[in-house]
């Protein structure tokens, strides 16, 4: 297996921000599960990011990750569908901190500002579960351009 990809800083500053998170995990029969996560931290050294799954219903994605580790966090920003999609093995899962908590509900504030961008009432989107979470900490192995066009689908470089 490659070293981990190493994330720049502007590429960091478009993850961590108020932005679709969506994780994707399978199944030992390769069966997928998708679910919204609640935002998302890049580590210091840029080599892993950290997504925090609502425990509501992360049941079988927890499951999954258990099992095999696999994770693919597609990262979407719904006013002009700039995508990127990060794969790579889940390294840690915890329950996240209250220090945690707050950047949970900023994250969740942002999302529902950038929802309203495109037209999506604030009384729907501001009721997204956030908390308690689990803190998946994933070592970025891939990182790809999706963002509708040209490049959609194409890997970026060693540091994205």
């Amino acid at each position: 297996m490659d070293s981990p990809a190493a994330i720049s800083d502007d590429l960091a500053t478009f993850l961590e921000s108020g932005i679709s998170v969506v994780v994707g995990s399978r199944d030992a029969q390769r069966r997928p599960a998708a679910m919204r996560a609640a935002g998302a931290v890049v580590s210091a050294d840029r080599r892993s990011v950290t997504v925090f799954l609502p425990d509501q219903n992360a049941a079988r994605t927890l499951d999954n990750l258990r099992d095999n580790g696999r994770i693919a966090v597609t990262f979407s920003r719904p006013s002009d569908h700039r995508s990127i999609q990060v794969k790579g093995s889940c390294v840690e899962l915890r329950p996240a901190t209250e220090d945690e908590r707050a950047r949970r509900e900023t994250y969740v504030a942002a999302f529902v500002d950038e929802l309203a961008t495109v037209g999506m009432a604030r009384e729907n989107t501001g009721r997204l579960t956030s908390w308690p979470s689990v803190a998946v900490r994933v070592e970025v192995e891939e990182v790809f351009d999706q963002t509708p066009g040209p490049a959609a689908g194409q890997k970026l470089g060693r540091t994205a």
